[in-house]
């Protein structure tokens, strides 16, 4: 080929794509967007987002230019809020606006809008409200949501007991005891912790989370219509969701076939009863795929992140033993050796409270939040945000806001705490999200954290053959979840 015409034909390819750069470029810069790294036509910012970590690049783009700004994951424009005052003026100032949920592609394609979580409009409305009132007023059942967290808490302190101080990983034995809780509330009882069906629930849900963080994960999120011809680990996540649906479905079906309408056992029951008060509806949104998702997503939120945050919480109490020190003084005080604690106890142990409250901000298991999405067209800051945008409040960047935190990248039960040693609240504490969107099950976890963490503390001692650091206990921000490192601890009984 003659070199002439090759370097005439590579100059021609450059200049046409700094042409359509360039017009891409204009285009982009007219609209009041809030600022942002402009985007290469079709890859967006992809390769301006370090490959397996998207929340560590979302911060950086943070500091760079500001704390409202665009991003492009592919062609799809997303806006994030970085820091506190970003999010409050959104999520809360704004509630309304922002109160929807946005796309997700890693499971938009198998939930399809349904269930409690993942809905919009009057169909999230509806749902939100029944699966409200039903877990307040069913309470549940003949025993309230606390007593149900006592039994497990009880049947977990037993468990522990026969390990008889061996070293042990945590992880499994505190997934299954949270799920107890929810099981029970939605199911209608608990599982025994060496049950295969519980086990095998429990390994799936494991298994999506460990996809959805994974590099081929986050990528998905971004340019899904090209990953979906890649293989990778992406593509098992559906399929798990699909074995849990089986297993939820059987529940449902024995639910069925033993419903008494005038004495309901649990969550399915009540829902089976709404399905047939409105069966006369064509309109109904109480049919059963919402019931199958919403189930799902109740035992699937209910389970992952109480579970793993409590992980975070014994990793930095054998990191700090003053402060464990310090929580079994103030429990053998309010508490005592021979009651199970109670919730009511949690107002009269400020430094408790104030400790558990760090560990969520400290362990900041959901650092991206769950995408919203703009209900219509809205102003924020004096930026243009079209209707259907999706919008990633960074809870990371809240709870790690330094202007709200003094030490934000330390471990300090002293954010919570006053001059007086009275427990203090604090508005940027938001591990449950914030606005119309707020967590379901907010109640609950925090009712779990308490109540599994004193009777845990209240009957052992924690200990650890290695001697943790202070980079051992920070949580990794490399996924949609943080988990701990893996590590081992003994329980010493009391």
């Amino acid at each position: 080929m003659d070199i002439t015409f090759l370097g005439s034909l590579l100059l021609t390819l450059l200049v046409s794509c700094l042409l359509i750069y360039s017009t891409w470029n204009l285009m982009y810069r007219k609209r009041n967007l809030p600022p942002g790294p402009t985007p290469l036509p079709l890859l967006g910012n992809i390769l301006q987002i370090k490959r397996g970590e998207m929340v560590k690049s979302l911060l950086e783009f943070g500091k760079k230019y500001g704390p409202v700004y665009t991003l492009y994951f592919g062609p799809r424009r997303v806006v994030v809020l970085c820091g506190y005052q970003a999010v409050k003026e959104a999520l809360i100032d704004q509630a309304d606006e922002f109160s929807n949920r946005g796309k997700q592609p890693n499971t938009d394609s198998f939930i399809q809008g349904l269930g409690v979580v993942f809905s919009n409009g009057e169909r999230w409305k509806q749902l939100r409200r029944f699966s409200l009132t039903t877990l307040r007023n069913f309470g549940m059942g003949k025993r309230s949501i606390e007593e149900r967290i006592q039994e497990e808490a009880q049947c977990l302190v037993a468990e522990l007991r026969s390990y008889k101080g061996k070293s042990f990983d945590p992880t499994s034995i505190l997934v299954q005891c949270v799920s107890n809780v929810i099981s029970s509330v939605v199911f209608g009882n608990r599982f025994e912790y060496n049950n295969k069906n519980l086990q095998t629930l429990l390994s799936l849900f494991a298994a999506i989370f460990t996809d959805l963080s994974s590099p081929c994960g986050q990528l998905n999120e971004m340019l899904p219509m090209v990953m979906k011809y890649i293989p990778g680990p992406h593509h098992r996540i559906n399929k798990n969701f699909i074995k849990l649906i089986e297993f939820v479905s059987k529940r449902v079906k024995n639910n069925e076939d033993t419903l008494d309408p005038d004495s309901p056992r649990d969550y399915i029951d009540c829902f089976l009863i709404k399905m047939q008060q409105e069966k006369q509806n064509p309109m109904s949104n109480f049919h059963m795929k919402n019931l199958l998702m919403t189930v799902l997503n109740l035992f699937f939120g209910g389970t992952e992140t109480v579970s793993t945050t409590l992980r975070h919480g014994f990793l930095i109490l054998l990191k700090y033993p003053e402060i464990e020190a310090k929580l079994h003084e103030e429990i053998d005080h309010v508490i005592g050796q021979n009651r199970s604690p109670t919730i009511e106890d949690r107002s009269q142990m400020p430094y408790t409270d104030a400790v558990i409250h760090e560990i969520q901000r400290f362990s900041d298991v959901l650092p991206m939040n769950v995408p919203h999405s703009v209900t219509k067209d809205t102003k924020l800051r004096g930026y243009d945000i079209p209707k259907g945008t999706d919008v990633y409040p960074l809870l990371c960047a809240v709870l790690r806001d330094p202007k709200q935190f003094t030490t934000p990248n330390k471990f300090n039960p002293n954010h919570f705490l006053d001059e007086h040693g009275h427990f203090k609240k604090n508005e940027a504490f938001m591990p449950f999200s914030a606005g119309k969107r707020i967590c379901l099950g907010e109640g609950l976890a925090r009712m779990e954290l308490f109540l599994f963490l004193t009777t845990i503390l209240q009957n052992f001692k924690l200990s650890s053959k290695t001697q943790f650091t202070e980079s051992d206990i920070t949580p990794k921000m490399n996924g949609s979840v943080n988990y701990p490192i893996p590590y081992q601890l003994s329980l010493i009984p009391r």
